[in-house]
């Protein structure tokens, strides 16, 4: 029997909760991380913590993000509003500037008399929004995420003043930033836990963003020699001059890695896993203390990546474009009365959680979010709310279709790649004459998203 989500249930019966009925949530922002993930089906990557969560919620396949950096990407994100070229476009995007008007996800939650509060990266600016989104100021894990441990890391600094890109010291969880990110969550549990409103908590994690900074422990988990690396690394075949990869890991210490070099490959690959594994185990640290406050069988969880990453593919590393691996994310809810240990294909847009999360609290969502809510996908695996996804970065806007990734240049040149018969977009298609009416089909899908975005009302 189909399982229905009790808020949306008790709202139709018309039956009024207590604020103790009325469900938490708890929703975790991990900087970076694209679906290398046990449960996405990666078997290198150890996250177990990360993996009991999903066999537990629902595992979206075909999630997406809005702008492929990360201040962008959040401010869409928590506004429910689409970015447009001169909307969240880079990774200094506030709210504040860009939608001073746009009512944000937090702010629904803390005028409803939930309890908000923030800790670590979850704007990319903690002030953004900061007095109408949170109860209280963010708190931020008081070291930046360049705080290094291992004299070696920093014997070496670019003209910019930054250090090696990687370090693995044998030093505790929270001698990184992010460790005490978590300490402090767990903490604020603690505290909600006594309280009889309900409550939004944020809790942002860092890793695996560059630099690759984790405790040895993480490191030790895997061999790097046997350490698989991209075997596309080339860039795809007919791509247009305007693609580019991010320059953003240059910003680093090379060291004396040659960035073309197997170990250079190597290197990025074992940093970004350990990264990955290091936050997992703070993921699940905190989802512990829910449990063991009894906190977790009433709490909305999600885990949400702000973008997808490059990981050698085509010679790039990181994000900063609109390629299938910048835009797809991973993302994993679990909610009371939701399907339990279910994955869905459904497409998805980052702007979707906001009306989402405030269905499933029963709660009105405000008139400028442009997204959908998926609840109705949380009940089936197999509905569907979007046939396209809409996306973009600087000089390019994209829709994704079941099928296929089509971006349009501002320069006027087009890519087009085929998922079923070119996952790894290394042919680009979009020149082929038999295409043309493929083409103008996925261009007048875009040319309708663009026109949406602009719509906006805030």
């Amino acid at each position: 029997m189909k399982k229905y989500i009790l808020p949306l249930f008790a709202l139709v019966l018309g039956i009024c909760h207590a604020d103790s009925d009325r469900p938490n949530v708890l929703f975790i922002a991990i900087d970076d991380l694209r679906p290398e993930l046990g449960c996405y089906g990666d078997t290198i990557v150890q996250t177990p913590h990360i993996d009991r969560l999903a066999s537990q919620g629902m595992i979206f396949e075909r999630a997406y993000c809005q702008v492929a950096v990360c201040g962008a990407s959040r401010a869409s994100m928590m506004t429910g509003i689409l970015p447009t070229d001169t909307r969240f476009v880079d990774y200094l995007a506030k709210v504040d500037e860009d939608t001073p008007n746009a009512i944000t996800i937090g702010q629904v939650f803390k005028e409803a008399g939930y309890t908000t509060l923030a800790h670590g990266k979850i704007f990319h600016k903690g002030s953004d929004t900061a007095e109408r989104t949170w109860s209280r100021g963010v708190k931020s894990a008081g070291r930046s995420h360049t705080t290094s441990f291992d004299p070696a890391t920093t014997s070496a600094l670019t003209e910019g003043g930054r250090a090696r890109f990687f370090e693995s010291p044998d030093v505790p969880d929270n001698a990184y930033g992010d460790g005490r990110v978590a300490e402090n969550t767990i903490k604020n549990l603690q505290e909600l836990a006594q309280s009889e409103e309900p409550f939004f908590l944020a809790c942002g994690f860092i890793r695996p963003h560059l630099p690759f900074y984790a405790p040895k422990k993480y490191w030790d988990l895997y061999d790097e020699k046997e350490i698989p690396i991209a075997d596309n690394q080339f860039r795809p075949h007919d791509a247009p001059d305007a693609l580019r990869g991010s320059g953003e890991f240059r910003s680093y210490h090379l060291g004396d890695f040659d960035p073309d070099s197997e170990a250079f490959h190597r290197k990025m690959r074992h940093g970004y896993l350990a990264s990955t594994s290091y936050v997992d185990q703070l993921v699940g640290n905190v989802l512990a203390e829910l449990e063991r406050l009894k906190l977790a069988e009433n709490t909305i969880v999600v885990i949400w990546g702000d973008h997808g990453w490059h990981l050698g593919e085509h010679t790039f590393w990181g994000k900063h474009n609109t390629m299938h691996k910048a835009l797809r994310i991973p993302l994993i809810v679990k909610a009371p009365g939701a399907l339990a240990g279910e994955r869905s294909s459904s497409l998805i847009s980052s702007v979707d959680l906001f009306p989402t999360l405030c269905e499933l609290a029963g709660l009105e969502t405000p008139d400028s979010v442009q997204g959908k809510s998926f609840v109705p996908v949380l009940q089936e695996a197999e509905a569907t709310i979007s046939d396209v996804v809409y996306t973009r970065f600087k000089n390019a806007d994209t829709v994704v279709t079941d099928r296929f990734t089509y971006t349009l240049y501002d320069n006027g040149e087009q890519m087009l790649y085929d998922l079923h018969k070119d996952p790894q977009e290394n042919q680009n298609i979009a020149n082929n004459p038999e295409n043309k009416p493929l083409v103008r089909s996925l261009r007048d899908k875009l040319e309708a998203q663009i026109a949406f975005a602009k719509s906006a009302r805030f």
